[in-house]
């Protein structure tokens, strides 16, 4: 067998799969495992008679491959990476490229990008999506970190990522050091706001409209037909009418307690770094930890009461008010997370291409939605757009949407309902849209009590004031600063 066009590291189910999806588009592929009997067994099973080299070092992984060297890790994200570069980087040659592409922090693939190159080697820290499914059958991929690493990979890349209708794949470069896992934390910042959005629904849709699993997924397929047809509705869907061996609906056998792995976390706080209001997604994840808070959640319902949900009303026209509620508060979470990788970029000094993010996600990720075109349009039309709700589309959306939504929260609200994400979703628009914010009695409360300073409407940004409130602070001000 000729020599392998690519290494793996890692045969968990992200590796294996990417494994077969690289070897089913004609590229041989060497397989390394730290338990090398799992290497043996996919060896000998999934993989037997297809162009997959099994090995049993590091040594050996690095010898059956043709140079430049190209070497990919799906391991643990933090210590297992940085132990693994260690155990490459002396048997590889200047040239070759190491590829993380797990879940990484994006400071620790700035820091490795860094580092590798220091030695004279490539390194690439690439955001994977699409799960187990999309890892087979064709992932999106966010490839960043040594520029000259990319055009070693990309045949490959491209070759086994998903493709949208005309064939374009959804993988491209996203730019140095960080930006590509940078661009993969926002997606999962946003794919947490998707699912969260649609809890909510689906939460309206059982508690207050008292609709069954088949109702619901009805009306979800349904929707996936139209302006919100994507990845996870058609799921949500799929997962309202399975049933289980009872005949009853899964779902409603599943504990409410949401688990996470950090990514949505750590959206949160870059968008706190660089102070951009990311507040839905901030809130989806809250409320994953709100919902692992079961016993004590159990023990408050006994103890703390709220109004008891009752609808009367047209009932299409509700469900049709949700549908429009949570399509506007999709839009705000994608503004808001192109406005954080707007911010990032010029922080880290990234050269991205939004449009292209956009058609990266329309396939194979698990925010894969009809409208991300609409969202590379609106960047094809103006490249330095600041807000995607300044597009006309998305305004368009916005103004027609908008009335459903407000009835859909003031009706939670009134019902005792929490709905985090579609609230703080019409909280962030009402805000953006209002030129005046209370915000000047903030500065004045801060200049009250810590000379903070502000600045006056009536005299020009940058110039700042204090003012002695009390006739007792003198006229000391304190240094200006954004923490």
């Amino acid at each position: 067998m000729k020599k392998a066009d690519i290494g793996m590291i890692g045969l968990a189910v992200m590796g294996e799969n990417l494994v077969m999806n690289m070897e089913s588009k004609g590229f041989t592929v060497a397989v390394f495992n730290r338990t090398t009997e799992v290497v043996d067994k996919f060896v000998s099973g999934r993989a037997a008679g297809k162009n997959i080299i099994g090995t049993h070092s590091l040594e050996e992984l690095v010898d059956s491959l043709e140079k430049p060297r190209r070497i990919m890790m799906m391991i643990k994200a933090g210590a297992p990476v940085d132990g693994m570069i260690d155990k490459l980087l002396p048997l590889l040659d200047d040239g070759d490229v190491i590829i993380d592409g797990g879940n990484s922090h994006f400071p620790d693939t700035i820091r490795r990008t860094k580092y590798v190159e220091s030695k004279g080697k490539l390194y690439i820290g690439t955001g994977v999506s699409g799960g187990e499914e999309g890892a087979l059958k064709g992932p999106s991929m966010m490839p960043g970190g040594s520029p000259a690493a990319w055009p070693s990979v990309k045949p490959i890349f491209q070759a086994i990522c998903a493709k949208v209708e005309d064939g374009t794949p959804c993988c491209d470069w996203v730019g140095e050091n960080g930006a590509g896992h940078f661009v993969k934390m926002v997606h999962n910042g946003i794919e947490y706001g998707d699912m969260q959005l649609i809890c909510e629904a689906y939460q309206l849709m059982r508690d207050l409209l008292g609709m069954s699993a088949d109702e619901m997924h009805e009306v979800f397929a349904k929707w996936n037909t139209e302006e919100l047809d994507s990845y996870l509705i058609e799921i949500t869907s799929d997962i309202l009418a399975y049933k289980d061996t009872d005949g009853k609906p899964i779902v409603d056998k599943i504990l409410d307690t949401a688990g996470q792995k950090g990514t949505g976390k750590w959206t949160g706080i870059a968008a706190l770094d660089e102070g951009i209001p990311l507040t839905l997604i901030a809130e989806a994840v809250f409320s994953r930890c709100l919902s692992a808070m079961k016993e004590e959640r159990v023990g408050a319902s006994k103890v703390l009461h709220g109004p008891k949900p009752e609808f009367s009303g047209d009932r299409e026209q509700f469900i049709n008010d949700i549908k429009n509620a949570l399509f506007a508060a999709k839009i705000v979470s994608y503004a808001q997370g192109y406005t954080l990788m707007r911010s990032a970029a010029k922080t880290y000094n990234w050269n991205l291409n939004y449009g292209g993010i956009a058609l990266m996600w329309r396939g194979g990720c698990i925010i894969r939605s009809i409208f991300l075109g609409k969202i590379k349009e609106a960047f094809d039309n103006d490249p330095a757009l600041t807000n995607l709700l300044l597009d006309p589309y998305f305004k368009g959306v916005m103004e027609s949407a908008q009335a459903g939504w407000r009835r859909v929260c003031a009706a939670a609200i009134t019902n005792g309902i929490p709905l985090p994400a579609m609230t703080a979703a019409l909280n962030y628009y009402d805000g953006y849209r209002c030129e005046n914010l209370p915000a000047n009695l903030l500065q004045a409360q801060r200049d009250y009590f810590g000379a903070h300073t502000y600045e006056r409407v009536d005299r020009a940004r940058g110039e700042f004031f204090h003012t002695n409130w009390t006739g007792e602070g003198g006229d000391t001000a304190a240094t200006q600063y954004n923490a």
